[in-house]
């Protein structure tokens, strides 16, 4: 049986039926330096809760999924090194070799899954790569949101990614894929695409009730809330065309593929922007815990 360990600020919301909203670490681990990366972390849990709801960070420490992390784990988690960046196919092997491991999306859906949690709050989501035509890199994240009955919200999928693909991929796959409040799919640092999205809706309490809804149904999988930046905390999408197509020449031109595209790209375009994808980084993530507090709520209202 695995072991769980719940923060008590989550059991004691999970035993008093309280809205719960799932986070992930790798934001904490991977994302950015210490201390930094606490600092956000802490300031996106505090968002949660200033919405009404409980932050739930995902982490597997010393072979143990954690559920909530107290403050001195969250701390101890954004100093370490070597920390294993943990998916649907490393997340059980973490656990059962006593390893310790931050959470992306798919691994954070599972322990949300696992801990009845039916909320999650990211940055972006992962997707199909530019030129996985040829290399076959697809992110186990949309396979995730098909089969794993859990809200993902989200600044849509990574601008780094073939984001047309992205949508295919995930239609195929029958997740349904909500814009909020706008009917363009956001560019993630940018509020709008010329990508139409497959679906729309305009409050928390109607995604909620379809969320309700695949469930008395039968239908497997979750949902993708695409909630786009404020529009004032946005980087324009013609100012970082140009940007990610420089970062993506450079990585191609020395070789990088695999899972290095991704930090070698979004480090390059931090580079670029004089720091600016970083802040509007952060400015969305906030965005989406506090939407997902609201779909939380009335979750637990249902």
């Amino acid at each position: 049986m695995i072991d769980i360990l719940y923060s008590a600020e989550v059991a004691s919301a999970r035993s008093q039926g309280k809205p719960v909203v799932a986070l992930e670490s790798t934001i904490i681990t991977h994302g950015m330096p210490y201390p930094q990366n606490v600092e956000v972390a802490a300031q996106v849990e505090d968002d949660i809760r200033a919405a009404g709801a409980t932050p739930a960070t995902m982490a597997v420490i010393g072979g143990k999924l954690h559920v909530g992390l107290e403050a001195d784990t969250l701390q101890d988690l954004g100093k370490a090194e070597g920390v294993a960046k943990l998916s649907r196919a490393d997340f059980a092997a973490c656990i059962a070799t006593g390893g310790t491991g931050a959470t992306t999306v798919a691994a954070t859906m599972i322990a949300a899954r696992l801990a009845g949690i039916q909320v999650f709050a990211t940055g972006g989501i992962g997707g199909v790569h530019k030129g996985a035509e040829s290399s076959f890199d697809i992110s186990a994240d949309l396979l995730e949101l098909a089969q794993t009955p859990v809200t993902v919200v989200a600044a849509g999928a990574k601008a780094i990614l073939d984001v047309p693909k992205t949508l295919e991929v995930l239609e195929t796959q029958g997740v349904p894929v909500i814009a909020y409040g706008q009917d363009s799919f956001p560019a993630f640092w940018s509020a709008t695409s010329d990508l139409m999205a497959p679906l729309r809706m305009d409050t928390a309490a109607r995604i909620a009730q379809a969320h309700m809804l695949r469930r008395q149904m039968d239908i497997p999988g979750g949902q993708l809330v695409a909630n786009p930046i404020p529009e004032d905390e946005q980087i324009a999408a013609e100012i970082l065309a140009p940007i990610i197509a420089q970062a993506q020449s450079e990585a191609d031109a020395r070789g990088i593929s695999g899972k290095e595209v991704t930090p070698f790209l979004l480090q390059r375009i931090f580079e670029l922007t004089d720091g600016q994808s970083l802040i509007a980084n952060i400015a969305l993530v906030r965005n989406n815990a506090r939407l997902a507090a609201e779909i939380a709520k009335e979750l637990a209202a249902l």
